[in-house]
């Protein structure tokens, strides 16, 4: 049995093409594994405050948390990485936003990247404990970064880095780009974004 994380985090809701092939990732998903569980973790609908000294002193102070509210940024933190640890396939939707992920994408990154439970140190360096995950991330852009332009896209190489640093290195991208461009050009970023959804999780499933 496959257990899905899908991590939303555009604020246009069913309106959002990221938001629409990850659903169509999902559901084809589903079909190949009907058995699949699915978790839905909405950043839109549900933000995660930004960290602050609360939330350094919560989950990095040899202290540990102090107050009522750093507890609960504790537990909103280990609740965060549990669900993430726990699933087999990561599907992150991420509208790109002047030229980066959003801000509550981001700060669900900075809440599951823990030292000690999803990264290390050593004298070896840095090691990343999340292992074992097929992550695929479908990235939404009003203009086209994967050409001349990549100099302008912060998203998709930060997601790999921050990724592959927590040890998540089967990364697969899906991309939606040009919807600005009129009606017409997203309708064709959509249809190719949906046969390569198709396509992939065709692959996944079959590994």
């Amino acid at each position: 049995m496959s257990r899905i994380l899908y991590v939303s985090s555009s604020p246009r809701g069913s309106a959002s093409y990221s938001n629409q092939i990850a659903a169509r990732v999902i559901d084809e998903f589903r079909q190949a594994n009907p058995q699949a569980t699915l978790t839905v973790r909405d950043l839109a609908q549900n933000p995660l405050p930004h960290i602050d000294a609360d939330f350094v002193a919560a989950t990095r102070s040899a202290d540990g948390p102090r107050t009522e509210k750093q507890r609960a940024i504790l537990a909103q933190s280990d609740a965060l990485v549990d669900e993430l640890l726990a699933a087999d396939i990561i599907v992150i939707a991420a509208p790109m936003i002047n030229f980066s992920v959003s801000t509550t994408l981001k700060s669900w990154f900075d809440y599951i990247a823990r030292a000690g439970l999803t990264f290390s140190y050593s004298e070896a360096g840095p090691k990343g404990l999340v292992t074992g995950k097929r992550v695929i991330v479908v990235s939404a852009s009003g203009g086209i970064y994967s050409g001349d332009s990549a100099a302008f896209d912060f998203q998709v190489p930060w997601l790999r880095n921050i990724l592959g640093f927590l040890g998540m290195t089967h990364v697969e991208i899906i991309r939606i780009e040009g919807t600005a461009y009129g009606p017409e050009a997203a309708d064709k970023a959509l249809e190719r974004a949906t046969v390569q959804a198709r396509d992939l999780v065709g692959v996944l499933a079959a590994a």
